[in-house]
């Protein structure tokens, strides 16, 4: 196998895009994705059963697009790489199978990746190598989290999450109270241009001194997020305005409901970082698209004097490149692979960067 500028290819499954990419080295050759969203709107929200049902329809064609783009053949890959967890349990184990599937066929060795420390990795496609002292921050509809990164991979230490709802499904969640539509990030952060962020003050969730402590005695919550209380401060506040015949000022309240998230979000992510001694950040995940989330986020990242680097949309969002990216450092560090003896971990912990093989 070629460890100093391996082809890998790397299949993303974890939710509702069915993604698939191929890297040589860090040099991206095609990144490939269906989404099932449209199949969602409907409900709301991504439905499990629909999602999982999805991706059975489109790895194979996905597979085909990407290996015909990239102008090479299963044949020529040093590696392949498959998202494990965490994710849908149902979604992950249509791509799971496929690329066991593939690693059987073929006899490629197989490497079980970490979904969210991929979301990292693919910063190398673009900018080349990461920078010493990172910290990412994850933004998504499943995930917002705040990681510190001595080794992309060996050593991801989690900082914060958030306790309950991720930032994207309260978007997601405001959105259907305003009648927006789904998803709501978009729809949200387009109609927040035309409001008032300081209209209404929605509440700022852990910020209170019993959850964040001091420096040096740590709350119990200090780098954490819930979102959850802001999301029925905005259906109190829709209730009020309707209870008292009033016409919503639904502008108004989406700018200042998205100002009370990233408000939130940069302030504790940037406090982790100054804390941790982290100057360079990575902003990822399919939340990273909102235009006031990057914009603040670069003012307090300038202000604390962290460097920041945001890859491409097309890359923040959940896809195959990522996942083969990541997969190709770690063939490039030495990892051995996972072999196919490994299941699915809807849970899995930014501490396991990749799975070791059975017995290591």
């Amino acid at each position: 196998m070629n460890r100093t500028d391996p082809l890998v290819l790397g299949i993303e499954s974890s939710c509702d895009e069915t993604g698939v990419g191929i890297v040589r080295g860090t040099q991206l050759l095609t990144n490939t994705v269906s989404s099932s969203m449209e199949e969602h709107v409907r409900f709301g929200g991504v439905i499990p059963e629909i999602a999982s049902r999805a991706h059975l329809d489109a790895v194979v064609p996905a597979l085909q697009a990407a290996l015909a783009e990239a102008g090479v053949s299963l044949a020529d890959l040093d590696a392949i790489a498959v998202t494990s967890g965490p994710g849908l349990s149902g979604a992950l184990m249509v791509g799971v199978s496929a690329a066991k599937a593939l690693a059987l066929a073929t006899g490629k060795p197989l490497y079980a990746i970490n979904h969210l420390v991929a979301h990292v990795g693919v910063g190398v496609l673009d900018g080349g190598a990461l920078p010493d002292n990172l910290g990412a921050l994850l933004v998504s509809g499943g995930h917002t989290e705040i990681l510190r990164v001595a080794s992309l991979t060996s050593d991801v230490e989690l900082l914060g999450s958030t306790i309950d709802d991720a930032a994207g499904e309260a978007y997601d969640k405001v959105a259907r109270i305003l009648g927006l539509g789904y998803p709501g990030g978009p729809a949200i952060d387009r109609l927040s241009r035309e409001g008032n962020p300081k209209a209404i003050r929605f509440p700022r969730g852990l910020t209170q001194p019993k959850y964040m402590g001091t420096a040096e005695a740590p709350g119990p919550h200090r780098y954490d997020w819930s979102f959850s209380g802001l999301k029925t401060a905005v259906a109190r506040c829709v209730e009020q305005y309707e209870a008292a015949g009033q016409e919503l000022p639904v502008a108004d309240i989406a700018a200042s409901f998205q100002e009370a998230v990233v408000d939130v979000i940069t302030a504790k992510a940037v406090l982790a970082c100054t804390e941790h001694g982290i100057t360079n950040l990575l902003l990822g995940g399919g939340v990273a698209a909102n235009s006031r989330l990057r914009e603040l986020t670069g003012e307090r990242c300038a202000a604390a004097g962290i460097t920041l680097r945001v890859p491409p949309i097309s890359l923040c969002t959940d896809n195959g490149a990522m996942v083969a990216a990541l997969g190709a450092q770690v063939v490039m560090a030495g990892g051995e692979p996972s072999g196919i003896g490994f299941g699915t971990d809807p849970s899995l912990p930014v501490t396991s960067i990749h799975l070791a093989p059975a017995g290591a």
